[in-house]
């Protein structure tokens, strides 16, 4: 597709396959490897709807639309940042088991050339995937990453955009 961007992010994860998928698809708490967002859905089958939304739920970060669901090994949606006005691109999960453990893989796909939707998925998937891993691997994220969350739970009222609060955004 013209004018669009692709990454791939890879990493080996010292763990089961199930426990790795648990933590890309619970729902009932908070997702710590993907920015302490819980995710709300209308069904884990394609044409599902997902929202990523703050642990207390007043808003909501990202929106998309399942595309595939074939657990434990891929689990594909849309993705569309709720504060930003570019258009959704998509993003894949595969989970493979490699012996001592599953290599996951997160593939950004048909985000917008140059958009802030890009710049900020390839900046955030770097940090989803580590923490998933130390996740899986130790029960929870850095140290650092958790102080990140602290902060943003403190600035998530003052920063937000209204158009972003969970009431404009059903599941």
């Amino acid at each position: 597709m013209a004018g669009t961007e692709k990454a791939v992010f890879k990493v080996f994860i010292k763990g089961s396959i199930q426990a790795v998928w648990h933590e890309i698809t619970k729902t009932d708490e908070p997702q710590e490897a993907f920015f302490n967002n819980r995710m709300h859905t209308s069904g884990f089958r394609p044409g599902g709807t997902i929202r990523m939304r703050t642990p207390d739920g007043k808003y909501t970060s990202v929106v998309g639309t399942i595309l595939e669901f074939d657990p434990p090994h891929r689990f594909s949606h849309t993705f569309r940042f709720t504060n930003l006005d570019d258009p959704e691109c998509k993003v894949t999960y595969d989970l493979k088991e490699v012996p001592g453990g599953t290599e996951f893989t997160m593939t950004l796909d048909e985000m917008t050339a140059g958009s802030k939707t890009a710049k900020q998925m390839k900046q955030g998937s770097g940090m989803i995937t580590a923490t998933l891993k130390r996740m899986v691997e130790n029960g929870k994220p850095s140290m650092g990453v958790r102080a990140m969350y602290v902060v943003f739970g403190l600035l998530m009222p003052l920063m937000t955009p209204k158009k972003s609060r969970s009431e404009h955004w059903p599941v």
